[in-house]
């Protein structure tokens, strides 16, 4: 039988195997968590860089990058759709959210880091195929190279309209936040342009990790003696760690003497703790207690002084971390999972109540920036009649002379005075206790008598606190 002749070859590039890059395939899993299951990268990130860790694949610097890569695409997630948008003829919802998601990784290589542009385009097609194919890697790769063409700068001209024209919506775009949220914080800013622009630059920024020095378990000076330690601004309890400071070091967090809390939460506290009251000091209560920062604070604060402190927590799952923060806890306390809004406890039984309501979360929104993508104004809607129910049942529960401290991690007006106006207005014998003399050392709190912390002023999450006595 005579030998059939080979198939000639045909021209073009051999296959070659798509090279796995764990950093940014890490990455890609971390975002496409984020989108597909809601989650937060804030909880689905750890778990990735720690097994990944265990694997051998990663090293320090490898780990910095992949978080790098997953925060910093969600925070300007707005501006690379913008310009996304601009680079493909088609609407961006038509564009498959796998692909949207190596595109958006892609582009804040490019314009958010000072990866070489030809580094950032191929590593992104590389990326493409491995976890979309061949043929989706082509469409990426013709994408990016439109978007490396001009720097950020540049593209934020072409995709944001002019601020004379419409400036909540070139806010928007040029600081990557919903219009919605951009006029709420302007509202809630009550300034001119220079304000709201800083506030949502700081929102972009990376916030630094924050540890609270348990009173009577750990001290700040201890803290400090950990490699890149700082003291905090505001709070005598609080201690910053430099970039690449990792809280799982600190001898005194593994063993629960300290935690990781903003420092505008342990300002909350402080305030509620320092507040003056008319009567005795026995009895305290956070009402809201999970996941349980304020509460360990507090449980330590009231320790100090011999008073008992009653965590309440609705959720069983989140009890159960309030009981672990508070573990150790020098004083008398205890924690219970309860409804707020239904209480466990007679009227009347407490000295100092703080309740640290639900809320859309607008404050935090440096640690979490896929929230302001996911709430919408009508979520204002389902946790007003929330917040004024717990507020409501917080003054029932305090005695007469004792005080409430009413907070939210949210600056957005109807979270905030909204519902302190509206549940005042049904209970006359209150008045508001003005809260800024309690934090003597922090300026720019405010008109009064409520205080609210903003992270471009503070370099806090935008908490509000008000405090309210009960007089009859």
């Amino acid at each position: 039988m005579s030998e059939q002749p080979r198939r000639p070859r045909k021209p073009g590039k051999p296959y070659r195997r798509p090279q796995k890059d764990p950093v940014r395939i890490l990455a890609f899993e971390a975002l496409r968590a984020v989108d597909e299951r809601d989650a937060y990268a804030n909880l689905v990130l750890p778990p990735l860089l720690r097994k990944a860790r265990e694997a051998g694949d990663f090293d320090a610097r490898d780990a910095a990058l992949a978080t790098e890569l997953v925060y910093g695409t969600l925070r300007r997630q707005g501006t690379y759709d913008a310009i996304i948008a601009d680079c493909v003829d088609r609407p961006l919802r038509e564009v498959d959210p796998p692909v949207l998601d190596v595109l958006s990784l892609g582009v804040h290589q490019l314009l958010g880091t000072r990866i070489p542009s030809h580094a950032a385009v191929s590593a992104s097609v590389e990326l493409a195929r491995v976890v979309l194919g061949d043929g989706r890697a082509k469409f990426v790769n013709a994408v990016l190279r439109k978007v490396a063409r001009d720097d950020l700068d540049g593209w934020l001209e072409r995709v944001a309209p002019p601020y004379d024209e419409d400036p909540e919506d070139h806010l928007a775009v040029v600081h990557s936040h919903p219009r919605w949220v951009v006029s709420a914080l302007w509202d809630s800013l009550g300034g001119g342009r220079t304000g709201i622009e800083e506030l949502l630059a700081a929102d972009n920024e990376r916030p630094e990790v924050t540890l609270v020095a348990r009173p009577g378990r750990a001290t700040r000076e201890e803290l400090l003696g950990e490699e890149a330690a700082v003291p905090g601004r505001w709070s005598p309890y609080a201690v910053r760690l430099s970039e690449g400071g990792e809280p799982g070091a600190v001898e005194a967090v593994r063993e629960g003497r300290a935690g990781v809390q903003d420092e505008g939460s342990q300002l909350v506290a402080l305030a509620l703790a320092n507040a003056p009251l008319d009567g005795p000091d026995r009895r305290w209560l956070d009402g809201c207690a999970g996941p349980g920062g304020k509460a360990a604070l507090l449980g330590a604060l009231a320790a100090e002084r011999g008073a008992f402190l009653l965590a309440s927590e609705k959720q069983p799952h989140r009890a159960g971390l309030v009981a672990r923060a508070l573990d150790g806890n020098p004083g008398p306390y205890q924690v219970i999972a309860a409804d707020g809004t239904r209480p466990a406890w007679r009227p009347g039984s407490f000295d100092r109540v703080l309740v640290d309501v639900p809320c859309t979360g607008l404050g935090a929104l440096r640690r979490r920036p896929e929230a302001r993508w996911r709430r919408r104004p009508e979520d204002l809607d389902g946790f007003a009649p929330l917040q004024r129910g717990l507020l409501r049942n917080a003054l029932e529960a305090v005695r007469v002379g004792g005080v409430v401290a009413y907070a939210t991690c949210s600056p957005h007006l109807a979270e905030t005075r909204a519902v302190v106006a509206d549940v005042l207005k049904q209970h006359p014998g209150t008045d508001l206790v003005d809260a800024r003399p309690l934090l003597p050392d922090v300026p720019a709190l405010g008109e009064g008598p409520d205080l609210q912390l903003w992270p471009h002023l503070h370099g806090t999450d935008a908490m509000y606190l008000a405090l309210i006595r009960r007089t009859a």
